[in-house]
């Protein structure tokens, strides 16, 4: 399983872009940032998209995905898998004829460009010889991480998503080979994290105690740019305490999981 990096940051500035990861070259993990990233003919690979929860972060480039396939007439759709109430915000509050026209009505085709499909919390479902299991995590507003199977390799990928200390999605990841994790405040910022749903290098830790089995890669994601030098600082250290190998991930570069 290869994991491309589209973008990975906590924030939108020059070189950093919000997070979105193409898995294999087809499916995409979260999608805040597509178009500035990936060529034309790149884009019209992508046929799903796995969205964690509506912050515009991690939605943003969906629209702009779903006009490029209009304006090249492409005739195919694209599946975005979320829980009910995350593809209900898509709908009322962005693909609403207003913010953006509603491409699950527009098709090039007899099909429209974008499909949005309900998942369940907990309940296993393919996509592309891949098993998926959404597990929710805690954040401000309902958001979910993945476990993403590889049905030919058995290789496994955890995804968080943006979450604070979370418990349910730790207890369904023993055979994890790598997990994507988000880190977004350096430590003196931890009650800034947990109030606004996110971690720091010490509640990264504290998560990473709560599994199994450590995956043999863990890397970080969805750090600030504004501190990422202290950041990276702090999860050297952390690492170094730990033994734990934790890697912050690059825009731009792919991973091997």
């Amino acid at each position: 399983m290869k994991v491309k990096v589209l973008g990975c940051s906590g924030a939108e500035l020059p070189g950093y872009n919000p997070p979105a990861f193409l898995i294999d070259g087809t499916i995409l993990l979260d999608a805040g940032t597509i178009g500035t990233s990936l060529k034309e003919g790149s884009q019209w690979e992508i046929r799903d998209i796995l969205i964690s929860h509506a912050h515009l972060d991690h939605i943003k480039a969906i629209p702009f995905l779903a006009d490029n396939i209009i304006i090249k007439q492409k005739h195919h759709s694209v599946t975005v898998f979320g829980m009910s109430s995350t593809l209900a915000d898509l709908r009322k509050h962005l693909l609403n004829d207003r913010l953006w026209p509603d491409f699950t009505r527009i098709s090039a085709s007899i099909n429209p460009v974008l499909r949005l499909k309900n998942i369940r919390d907990g309940k296993p479902f393919r996509v592309h010889g891949y098993s998926v299991t959404a597990y929710a995590v805690s954040h401000t507003v309902p958001a979910v991480g993945y476990i993403i199977r590889d049905e030919n390799t058995g290789r496994t990928l955890l995804y968080t998503g943006d979450t604070g200390p979370t418990e349910r999605i730790w207890r369904h990841a023993a055979d994890v080979h790598a997990a994507i994790i988000e880190v977004s405040f350096p430590n003196d910022m931890e009650k800034l994290a947990r109030m606004t749903g996110h971690l720091t290098p010490d509640l990264l830790k504290g998560e990473l105690e709560k599994m199994k089995r450590i995956p043999e890669r863990v890397y970080v994601t969805h750090p600030k740019p504004q501190y990422i030098r202290q950041i990276r600082k702090e999860i050297s250290a952390m690492g170094k305490k730990t033994g734990v190998t934790i890697e912050i991930l690059k825009d731009g570069e792919t991973y091997k999981v």
